[in-house]
C-alpha cells in the first residue's frame, strides 16, 4: 500500500483528457503519467469527442473541462454519467459559477480548480476512480455562497432532501460525506467495514435522489 492508499499491483487508473487546449492536455498528461498508478488512455478537444472516446475506451475517469466548442463539458458530463461510461472529474475556475451548477446537476463526481497542484490533481483522480468523489473546498464555498446570496435557488444547487427517509446511521454517513470523507475514512470514523460504508453511501444517494456523493455532500453542508 502506498502513501495515497493505492494497493500494490492494482491496475492503473485509466483517464481520458477532455480540454480544447492542446497545451493544457499536454500538461495534464505529463502530470498524470508521471504517476505509476495512472494511465492516460485518450484525449478529446470537444464534448462530442469526449463522449465518443468514453464509449470506445471506457476510462475510469474523464477529466473534463466545462468550456469546449460544440457540445460543452456540461452536456458531455450528462451523457457520460447517464450512460455509465465513467466517473467525471470537472476542471473549473472561480469565474465559472454557471458551469459549476450545470456540472453538479449533470452528475459530476468531483470538481477541481485548474490552479490545483499536481499532487491535488492526482489525489482527486484517484479518489474519483475509487468512487469517493473529490470536492475542492473553494468550489463548495462558491456554490453554497451563491445559494445564500440568492443568485441560485437552493433547488438549483441540490435537490430538496427528505431526511426522514434516512436511518440514524445513514444520517451519520451523510454528515461524513459533508465533511468530504472517503469510504475508507467513513468506515474508520463509524467503526464499520469499508464495504458496509459503500453500501450506506449508495443507500443515502438513492434515498436523497441524487446522482453523486458530491450532491449529497452539498446537501449535508447546506443543512448543517
Amino acid at each position: 500500500m502506498d502513501r495515497d492508499g493505492n494497493a500494490a499491483g492494482r491496475a492503473p487508473v485509466r483517464v481520458l483528457l477532455a480540454d480544447d487546449h492542446a497545451a493544457v492536455r499536454a500538461g495534464l498528461r505529463m502530470v498524470l503519467e508521471a504517476a505509476p498508478d495512472v494511465s492516460v488512455v485518450g484525449e478529446a478537444a470537444d464534448g462530442a469527442t469526449a463522449v465518443t472516446n468514453a464509449r470506445a475506451l471506457r476510462p475510469d475517469v474523464v477529466l473534463m473541462d466545462v468550456r469546449m466548442p460544440g457540445i460543452d463539458g456540461i452536456e458531455a458530463t450528462r451523457q457520460v454519467v447517464g450512460e455509465g461510461l465513467a466517473q467525471v472529474l470537472v476542471l473549473t475556475t472561480f469565474d465559472l459559477d454557471d458551469a459549476v451548477f450545470g456540472a453538479l446537476r449533470a452528475g459530476a463526481a468531483g470538481f477541481l480548480l485548474k490552479s490545483a497542484t499536481p499532487e491535488e490533481l492526482l489525489t482527486a483522480v484517484r479518489r474519483v476512480a475509487a468512487g469517493d468523489g473529490a470536492l475542492a473546498p473553494e468550489v463548495v464555498r462558491r456554490v453554497l455562497d451563491a445559494a445564500v446570496a440568492g443568485r441560485r435557488e437552493p433547488d438549483d444547487v441540490v435537490v430538496d432532501a427528505n431526511l426522514d427517509q434516512l436511518t440514524e446511521r445513514e444520517r451519520e454517513v451523510l454528515a461524513a460525506l459533508g465533511r468530504g470523507l472517503s469510504n475508507a475514512q467513513i468506515a474508520a470514523d463509524l467503526v464499520i467495514t469499508e464495504a458496509t460504508a459503500k453500501t450506506h453511501v449508495s443507500r443515502v444517494l438513492a434515498k436523497l435522489g441524487v446522482a453523486s456523493r458530491v450532491q449529497a455532500a452539498l446537501i449535508a453542508q447546506r443543512l448543517g
